[in-house]
């Protein structure tokens, strides 16, 4: 719901402040704050640089005339060895297999009906029931999530006696996987060849298919160059006349797309049996750090791997592996660092990052302590050069059903009515905060985020809700006085403690140290 000055107003006057401000904070931060400093008037997430890389490998695919499938994630065991040949144990060995749990065949015997009966209070048409439950469960009427709220609702009992009888049956605890002769994709080719041959007759050559998706690998350990799954970028061009040339064209285009200038190929010593021969070839790009790395293989798929699924069509296939490409383009030394930042990195913040994490602990609610605070802002900006002693009327009129007079001064001789640093902007940069003249020579003015917030802002913010608080309160006068700010809360300015920690942990500064020197004083009949 949207609110204007006039309901807000009603609001503050007929319910109290409590009500008013649940009911109306949100509208008025938006419509009167955040206006004036746009930076927090939207909030960017981040992506992840993986998942970053992906959407540019997808437009270009598509960009290439490609079509998106999803391939099988789950393979048979039979498929590794009509792809693979003699290979396949050893493909077979680098696979994760899945396994299941079993569900139990359980029976109810005479002591079981004693325990139920005397410990739980069962009866005998429960145990009946009971009996029924683990019978349809068994064949797979009930799912595990449903077994305990089956039990629960059929016998009338609460969850907790439900999970006791669950608990008192030993069948339960001594369940131990079945393995099948199902593995998780080790590699796209394992799903290209199931995808290939259910449609191979059906669509007009050329076939040009793309998937980016999850492979499995069952390293013996993660480390700096290898994990247990990754992200495989993956091509197959179905037509007659397709060759090694075209692996090579197609492999240039997309990597120059992405940036690269210089790549070269060189056939690949691992001749792979579902490809047929001579034809398995590693793509390489260089790098000025790293020189030259390996990003990518094709080749031609075995006629004979083909046959195997009735694909009478030479097939073209290229593979990328994403996090090895992430790692060059965004300049990772290491993939656990790339992949899992959280567990293996510690936590990066931008400069716009932190400053969008600074925002004022007060602002006025009620558009009356909005104009006073531009009123304030506004007055400061006139007559901050003039001599002491001097007085300023502010505003004059009525706030919250008050009649108020502001008035701003100096009685100290010769000094001028502010001090300099009155007119000190924020700005975030090179993970320090910094207070600082706007015409300053420093490089976090030149170079660094400008939050648009000057300590007058902030200060004039956090009296205008003093003089609407000091209203609900019943006083009659209010005295406000600001000489030297220390730090970012004595210019109404609040950090997330997750970019405190990060700034203090960092070695990096929050300087805001600077002479306002402002007196401000209300009075209210």
């Amino acid at each position: 719901m949207k609110w204007n000055c006039k309901e807000i107003i009603e609001l503050l006057e007929k319910e109290g402040f409590e009500r008013a401000w649940v009911e109306t904070r949100k509208y008025i931060k938006t419509k009167e704050i955040f206006e004036k400093y746009p930076l927090r008037k939207i909030s960017y997430g981040k992506s992840h640089p993986v998942f970053d890389l992906i959407q540019k490998l997808r437009s270009i695919f598509l960009k290439l005339g490609f079509e998106e499938v999803i391939n099988p994630i789950f393979i048979e065991e039979k498929e590794i060895y009509k792809q693979f040949g003699p290979e396949a144990p050893a493909i077979l060995d680098r696979c994760y297999y899945l396994a299941s749990i079993p569900r139990p065949d359980i029976g109810i015997s005479k002591e079981d009906e004693n325990f139920l009966t005397k410990e739980l209070s069962l009866k005998k048409d429960d145990i009946r029931i009971l009996q029924e439950i683990f019978h349809e469960y068994k064949k797979g009427r009930i799912s595990g999530d449903d077994l305990i709220k089956t039990i629960s609702e059929r016998l009338n009992v609460k969850d907790i006696v439900a999970m006791k009888i669950l608990d008192y049956f030993k069948e339960f605890k001594e369940l131990n996987p079945i393995p099948s002769r199902i593995t998780l994709r080790s590699h796209m080719t394992s799903g290209w060849f199931l995808t290939l041959s259910s449609i191979i007759r059906e669509k007009p050559k050329p076939i040009k298919l793309f998937s980016i998706d999850r492979c499995f690998r069952r390293e013996q350990k993660e480390d700096e160059k290898r994990l247990k799954s990754y992200f495989s970028a993956s091509c197959v061009i179905a037509d007659d006349d397709v060759s090694i040339d075209d692996g090579k064209l197609l492999a240039e285009a997309i990597l120059e797309d992405l940036g690269f200038e210089r790549i070269k190929f060189k056939p690949d010593n691992k001749r792979s049996k579902y490809y047929a021969p001579d034809t398995q070839t590693e793509v390489f790009v260089y790098d000025n750090k790293l020189g030259w790395i390996e990003v990518a293989t094709f080749g031609i798929y075995s006629p004979v791997a083909l046959a195997r699924y009735d694909i009478d069509t030479p097939v073209l296939n290229l593979g990328f592996g994403v996090e090895r490409l992430a790692m060059i383009l965004y300049k990772y030394d290491d993939i656990r660092k790339l992949v899992y930042p959280q567990f293996h990195s510690s936590i990066k913040f931008t400069d716009r990052e932190l400053a969008s994490m600074i925002s004022f602990v007060d602002t006025p609610i009620t558009y009356e302590g909005m104009e006073i605070a531009r009123r304030i802002i506004n007055i400061s900006e006139e007559k901050s050069r003039e001599k002491a002693p001097c007085e300023f009327l502010v505003y004059e009129g009525k706030l919250l059903n008050k009649h108020i007079k502001i008035y701003i001064f100096e009685k100290e001789e010769d000094k001028n009515l502010l001090g300099p640093a009155c007119f000190n902007k924020i700005f975030v940069y090179n993970g320090n905060i910094y207070g600082l003249p706007e015409n300053s020579e420093n490089d976090a003015v030149k170079n660094g985020i400008d939050l648009g917030i000057r300590y007058i802002d902030g200060i004039a913010y956090r009296f205008a809700r003093l003089l609407e608080k000091s209203i609900l309160e019943g006083k009659e006068e209010v005295n406000f006085r600001v000489t030297i700010v220390r730090n970012l809360y004595d210019i109404n300015l609040k950090l997330k403690e997750e970019a405190l920690k990060y700034i203090m942990s960092n070695g990096k500064r929050i300087d805001v140290r600077g002479p306002v020197f402002i007196n401000l004083k209300a009075y209210i009949h």
